[in-house]
């Protein structure tokens, strides 16, 4: 909720300054030049992890479709975009841009290099989906430990290039933390730490592959989501198995009919054949299943997902579309995409306006010069005033409890700055479509009702100040409502 002078507007404001700065450094003009036009674009969201997180299952997830990873595009950035028509263009180093050939296939499309012509550093895939429309997702290579010097490099051009991350981890262990926390040694990543979330990735591997895996994944998401060294680090924890939820989006008529043939086989007689991938394969089972379609099963839901769509189909959920609705549920994917939209689309104009803040901060701590003392003053000035960074600070340490407000006052405090969704009627409690005289009283008497908490002198300061934050939103409210807004 914007109050006073706009982020994106400062942002914009920050970056013409440092091209005024920079103006005889043509690399640096450049390289603002480019942030300038990234303000315009849509908002660019890295997936990112260690080795085998599922990075490129989640992203197809994502997408509905099943067109990553780009074979043999390893150490290389690959971006996938909204295009007209299918189409995949690689970025070697040091040599022209080259067309890469784009198969198509029933559930999306395979691109191959197809050439060794150096080394590729970025490549960027066209393919037409609504998933896309609004971010480009960038599918990165496997982040490693980090360096003598503290530093992920991975990790740091990830934070460099993109707007928002998705931070892949399997349980969230130390070594993870590590990383993640390598990558806040700026002023804008202590101040403003609000571009990630943590996907506890692979969910259908908690708990030994058992068939409540993905509630005890969902358990421990809730458990790292309370601890405070995550919650400086990320604004939210989501359990997601990619590999479930991507099965629920490209379960066939075919596939289903299988699953139901092996769901008529009593649960003890078929638990035997699904302890090992080849047991399931070559195995005689009970029922009649070709070998080719076994296989083909295991490919697509693993034997977890063999087990839970098994399992549901005698739970009631026996059409094809049902099945497809339940395996996206459970696989976290649609809690995922909803926490995507609220903390990352909703919100785009701020991370853009962030990125904009690291890039600057970057130029000027590597190439001072003179006049850079100025930019750094501008930065410090824009993360203590923008508004939108005190909403999602305070969104931070209402998760972890720092203020002392009780369950109530927090769940209030945290929809109103925008927790809950940033639109109107989101952060006010009320049904969509609220008349204008409905929002106008409910924001008033909210705005009223947390004056009184930022103005008691008995209250700690850190309410205080907490409770000042949600004043402003309601301002910002009122002041949007009186200029016509709904």
């Amino acid at each position: 909720m914007t109050v006073g002078v706009r982020l994106d507007e400062a942002a914009w404001g920050l970056l013409h300054q440092a091209l005024e700065v920079y103006q005889h450094d043509a690399r640096a003009v450049g390289r603002l030049r480019r942030q300038i036009a990234r303000l315009e674009e849509p908002l660019r969201i890295a997936v990112v992890g260690p080795w085998r997180a599922g990075k490129s299952t989640v992203l197809n997830a994502l997408m509905g479709e099943e067109v990553a990873p780009v074979e043999g595009a390893d150490g290389a950035f690959t971006w996938y975009e909204d295009g007209a028509s299918p189409g995949a263009t690689a970025y070697p180093v040091g040599q022209p841009a080259q067309e890469l050939a784009v198969v198509k296939s029933a559930t999306g499309m395979r691109v191959d290099l197809g050439w060794r012509a150096g080394v590729v550093r970025d490549i960027v895939v066209r393919w037409p989906t609504r998933a896309l429309r609004q971010v480009t997702l960038v599918d990165t290579p496997a982040l490693g430990p980090v360096d003598e010097q503290g530093h992920a490099p991975v990790l740091d051009r990830v934070l460099a290039d993109a707007d928002a991350v998705l931070f892949l981890t399997r349980d969230g262990r130390d070594s993870d933390l590590r990383v993640l926390e390598s990558g806040r040694d700026s002023a804008v990543g202590q101040a403003a730490p609000v571009n990630v979330i943590m996907v506890l990735s692979r969910a259908d591997e908690v708990g030994g592959g058992r068939i409540d895996g993905l509630l005890t994944a969902r358990q421990l998401a809730r458990r790292q989501h309370r601890d405070p060294r995550v919650g400086a680090l990320a604004v939210t924890v989501v359990a997601c198995s990619g590999a479930v939820g991507l099965a629920g989006r490209l379960l066939s008529e075919s596939d289903f009919a299988a699953l139901a043939t092996l769901a008529g086989v009593p649960r003890g007689e078929l638990e035997p054949h699904l302890l090992s991938a080849d047991r399931f394969v070559r195995g005689d089972l009970p029922v009649r299943l070709d070998p080719e379609v076994r296989a083909g099963l295991l490919d697509r839901l693993g034997l977890f997902g063999i087990r839970l769509a098994t399992t549901l189909v005698r739970g009631g959920f026996d059409t094809r579309v049902a099945m497809s609705a339940e395996l996206i549920r459970r696989s976290g994917l649609t809690e995922l995409r909803e926490s995507m939209t609220r903390c990352f689309v909703d919100r785009r104009d701020a991370l853009k306006a962030r990125s904009a803040l690291v890039a600057v901060e970057s130029l000027v701590r590597a190439e001072p010069v003179r006049g850079s003392e100025e930019l750094v003053g501008a930065i410090e000035q824009i993360l203590a005033g923008a508004h939108e960074f005190r909403e999602l600070r305070l969104l931070v340490a209402l998760r972890n409890a720092r203020l002392g407000f009780d369950a109530e006052l927090a769940a209030e405090a945290q929809r109103l700055v925008g927790g809950d969704g940033v639109s109107l009627a989101a952060r006010l409690g009320v049904e969509h479509g609220a008349t204008a005289q409905r929002l106008w009283e409910t924001a008033a008497d909210a705005q009223w009702r947390w004056r009184d908490r930022a103005e008691d002198p008995l209250l700690p300061l850190t309410q205080r100040r907490g409770a000042e934050v949600v004043v402003r939103s309601c301002e910002g409210m009122l002041a949007e409502l009186a200029a016509g807004g709904r």
